[in-house]
This record gives structure tokens, C-alpha cells and sequence, in this order.
């Protein structure tokens, strides 16, 4: 399960999306809810009907369904069995075919940080997708959101294991080290640009998301305080809507 608030974030990043529906179950209403934030950022949506092995897979009524909802022709719409591999290069080759390659519209670097996680010796590592510019190792940067500056220690891309890359380009996904301690420094949704020669304005299409659901949360045990607070730090990094502060209850004691 990912909210809806990390979808966006990611789709932000992309040019296309894979529609992929179960044969047996038809379009189910997460899916539903993920395609019309992919039609929103204006992606290009490849229809791809999965599990046509099953006896149950009712495949002329699903392939109807996605014919009306899209409005595309039948045959847009590619028919797989991933467990048997049945077609699957055919999803690859509609990537390669029908997704639009990146493109860029300005000299500056700008990168926006969809994704976040957290490594004990390494710090934040952030998931960047490279809209303009360029970045590399060394390189002195800031997030225009926070105005925080710091310098790149290693830039590379998983594949699937990370690797390090002598830079990143336009167009390109993959992931910032910069050795922060601070999750506030680079918070997921900001755009990142070079100290020198920076970008004039940030990538659009973000909006801070806002807490709607409102939690007391507590330690059966007080000295465990320190590490709830270490959790709930951590847990921000992969969901940019968590805002959290310490508060004392008279009966729970210490908790946020």
C-alpha cells in the first residue's frame, strides 16, 4: 500500500505508466484512483491485461472495460500471463515504443527528490529525477524548498544493485548522497539545483501534503522514548506528509 500523496510524487517523475489489470478481477478501485492521478500529470497509459492463463479470467468482458475507459482500440491493449511469460516482451517493446523520451527546457540543473530512505552509515539517500542539468560528485547544491546547501558525496543509479555513476543527466533516475543527518534538509518533493548557476524557480506540479488523520502516540516504556523519536524520523523520510511533535500527558507520560 503507498497514499495517494506518494503516488503523486512519483508519477511527477515519470513520462508513462503501465496499466496493469487482473484478467480474473477487472479494474479494482485502487487502480482506478492510481490512473486518474497518471492521466492528471498527462502520462502515457499502456493498458496491459494480466493472468489471461487462469480459467476464471474472463478476458473479452476486462478487455470491454478498459476499451471504455480509456478509449482506445482493442488491440492497444496488450494481453500477458506473467507466469508463463506468455507476450511479456510485448510490454517491454510498448515502453520502448510508446513512451515519450525525456526532454529538458532549461541549462540549469533542476532534480526533484520523489523518494527518500535512510542508511545508518550513509544518512538520507534521496531518489532524484534529473528534469534539467546535470549532477555529479563534488558538486555543491541546495534545495530550494529548504535553502539548504551541502555538497553531493556520490550520485549513481540501481541496476538493480546501487552503482555509482560519474554523473547524472537530464532524463535520468537515480539517487543523492549527500551525508545528511538532518531529514529536514532535503525533504521529498523539493527541487534540487547547483549553488552555482542555480535554477530561477522550482519544478511544479508539488504541493506539501496535508494531515488530515491526528494520532497521540506513546511508549509502554518511557526510556523508550528516544527511539519512538528515531522511528517517527525515519518513517518521514518516505512519507512527506508526516509532521509530528513531542507532547506530555499526565496519565501516558512522555509522547508525540
Amino acid at each position: 500500500y503507498m497514499p495517494e500523496e506518494a503516488h503523486a510524487r512519483l508519477l511527477a517523475a515519470c513520462e508513462g505508466a503501465v496499466l496493469l489489470v487482473d484478467a480474473a478481477q477487472g479494474i479494482e478501485a485502487q487502480t482506478l484512483a492510481n490512473l486518474y492521478l497518471a492521466m492528471e500529470n498527462e502520462l502515457t497509459i499502456i493498458p496491459v491485461l494480466n493472468k489471461i492463463d487462469l480459467p476464471i479470467a474472463d478476458v473479452p468482458a476486462v478487455t470491454e472495460e478498459l476499451v471504455e475507459l480509456l478509449g482506445v482500440e482493442e488491440e492497444e491493449i496488450i494481453k500477458i500471463s506473467a507466469k508463463t511469460g506468455e507476450n511479456v516482451t510485448g510490454v517491454l517493446d510498448a515502453i520502448v515504443d510508446r513512451v515519450p523520451a525525456p526532454h529538458t527546457e532549461h541549462d540549469e540543473t533542476r532534480a526533484l527528490i520523489f523518494d527518500s530512505l535512510y542508511d545508518p552509515y550513509r544518512g538520507v539517500i534521496s531518489l532524484a529525477r534529473l528534469f534539467d542539468g546535470e549532477l555529479k560528485k563534488g558538486d555543491r547544491v541546495k534545495a530550494m524548498g529548504s535553502e539548504e546547501h551541502f555538497e553531493l558525496l556520490e550520485v549513481g543509479c540501481y541496476s538493480p544493485k546501487p552503482t555509482a555513476l560519474p554523473v547524472l543527466g537530464a532524463g535520468e533516475v537515480g539517487y543523492v548522497i549527500a551525508g545528511l543527518k538532518d531529514i529536514e534538509a532535503l525533504r521529498v518533493g523539493d527541487t534540487l539545483t547547483r549553488v552555482e548557476n542555480p535554477a530561477s524557480e522550482p519544478l511544479p506540479g508539488y504541493a506539501q501534503a496535508l494531515p488530515t488523520v491526528f494520532s497521540g502516540l506513546y511508549p509502554l516504556d518511557g526510556s523508550d522514548y528516544p527511539e519512538l523519536r528515531e522511528a517517527l524520523d525515519k518513517l518521514q523520510l518516505n512519507d512527506a506528509a508526516l509532521v509530528y511533535e513531542p507532547e506530555t500527558s499526565a496519565a501516558l507520560g512522555f509522547g508525540f
